[in-house]
């Protein structure tokens, strides 16, 4: 198994829905094609919702 360091992390614990997703889009634009944003929170609907919103706004 490979590890995958992320480039850059967004904390956003604390956080309620739906700023953690509103957060990690608003940072993807500042990333390069091939870095890895790592989001960490506590929000329960961030683990369907930040990846649905981020292919959704053409991010993969």
């Amino acid at each position: 198994m490979k590890n995958i360091i992320p480039d850059y992390r967004l904390d956003m614990v604390g956080e309620p829905c739906p700023y953690p997703a509103v957060a990690t889009l608003e940072a993807m634009p500042s990333l390069q094609k091939g870095e890895i944003l790592e989001v960490v929170s506590d929000c329960p609907q961030s683990i369907n919702n930040i990846p649905l919103d981020a292919r959704n706004h053409g991010y993969t």
